[in-house]
């Protein structure tokens, strides 16, 4: 059994803190006067929160200062970290500990490459913070999914070399960049929204055991 590299991206794919960044920008978005929906939020999956900023004013055709911008991401952030303060072991998603649990008893490294800047504190909430060999957050890099940047240092960590990487995305962004990085890529969700990963499951439930024993050979 051959050695590979399993990275996971965080939000919507552990754990579902989607909804939280949703409120939190509702939040924002109710309070400058801009109306904020669930489908403008599914664009900003995966996106920086000053590139979010920026779509929600441009969707409301407000122009703000650097001063009021800087303000706006902080509150945002604050209103976010409120909502993930009071999580636990309960929000991981299904099924998402016996992969982990696997791949850990095959000896098989893990790393994190999510655009959170807040994914170790999540970890460390629901308990799963040890299961990972190497984490790669919002902190470590400078260019957001869909450049690959996030999975290359992923790999290095590892010390498995990209090509041997397989990589859990829920998003398209993240899908095109584990595509871009020459890792597999795994879509956790809608096979019509991630058809361009190369496997699509609707959640780990759906990951057999077999299935990442496959993925070894």
């Amino acid at each position: 059994m051959s050695k590979k590299g399993f990275i996971f991206d965080l939000d919507g794919v552990i754990v579902d803190t989607a909804k939280y960044h949703f409120l939190a920008w509702k939040n924002l978005a109710n309070s400058i006067g801009v109306d904020f929906t669930e489908m403008q939020n599914e664009q900003l999956k995966g996106v920086s929160r000053a590139d979010s900023l920026n779509k929600i004013l441009a969707w409301g055709n407000k122009n703000i200062s650097e001063d009021v911008f800087k303000a706006l991401m902080n509150r945002k952030n604050d209103d976010y970290l409120n909502y993930i303060e009071k999580m636990d072991a309960s929000e991981i998603l299904v099924d998402v500990p016996r992969v982990l649990d696997f791949l850990n008893d095959q000896a098989q490294p893990i790393a994190l490459g999510s655009a959170s800047k807040n994914a170790r504190i999540i970890l460390q909430k629901v308990k799963l913070l040890k299961k990972f060999n190497a984490i790669v957050d919002g902190n470590d890099v400078n260019k957001a999914k869909p450049d690959p940047e996030v999975f290359l240092i992923g790999a290095q960590l590892l010390n498995i070399k990209p090509a041997f990487c397989i990589v859990f995305e829920d998003s398209v962004a993240g899908v095109q960049a584990a595509n871009s990085a020459q890792m597999i890529s795994i879509g956790i969700g809608d096979k019509e929204i991630l058809n361009e990963a190369d496997y699509v499951f609707k959640d780990f439930s759906e990951i057999t055991n077999d299935f990442l024993k496959e993925l070894l050979k």
